[in-house]
């Protein structure tokens, strides 16, 4: 079971040494927030990402998110597709919610801002099953 404890993340050390938390876990930990709530079809990288990811340099998880740090804080831009027929704005705050929440408990990480961009609306596809033959057509 996890600790209540939050280790501090400073540039101090501690007793023991220091914590360092590399942007690439928050993107990670940040994607995967973003995914969990409904109404997020997926996020979106740019081209770049993409490549880095086919590369095997990114995960899949950290695509569409951008992590700029401050002194204290940090500000992250997460790029989304929504599903079709979900409130953008109620889909967006929820993810703003559960990125913020999640990085707290997670990192301890003072998180500024969380701008989400819909880059996108995906509508579901129906793929209509094809006619059985009957087996006098195979004759």
């Amino acid at each position: 079971m996890v600790d209540n404890h939050l280790v501090k993340l400073s540039e101090d050390k501690n007793e023991l040494g220091k914590v360092e938390i590399s942007p690439e876990v928050i993107e990670v930990i940040t994607g995967l927030a973003a995914i969990e709530i409904e109404g997020v079809d997926h996020l979106r990288g740019n081209f770049a990402s993409g490549v880095a990811e086919r590369l095997g340099r990114k995960s899949t998880h950290s695509k569409g998110v951008k992590v700029e740090q401050a002194e204290d804080s940090i500000t992250l831009d997460v790029f989304i597709v929504t599903k079709y027929g979900y409130s953008i704005p109620e889909v967006g705050k929820k993810v703003q919610e559960n990125i913020v929440q999640t990085l707290k408990t997670m990192t301890a990480i003072n998180v500024l801002h969380v701008n989400i961009h819909v880059t996108g609306v995906q509508f579901e596809t129906k793929i209509e099953p094809e006619p059985r033959k009957k087996d006098s057509d195979h004759l």
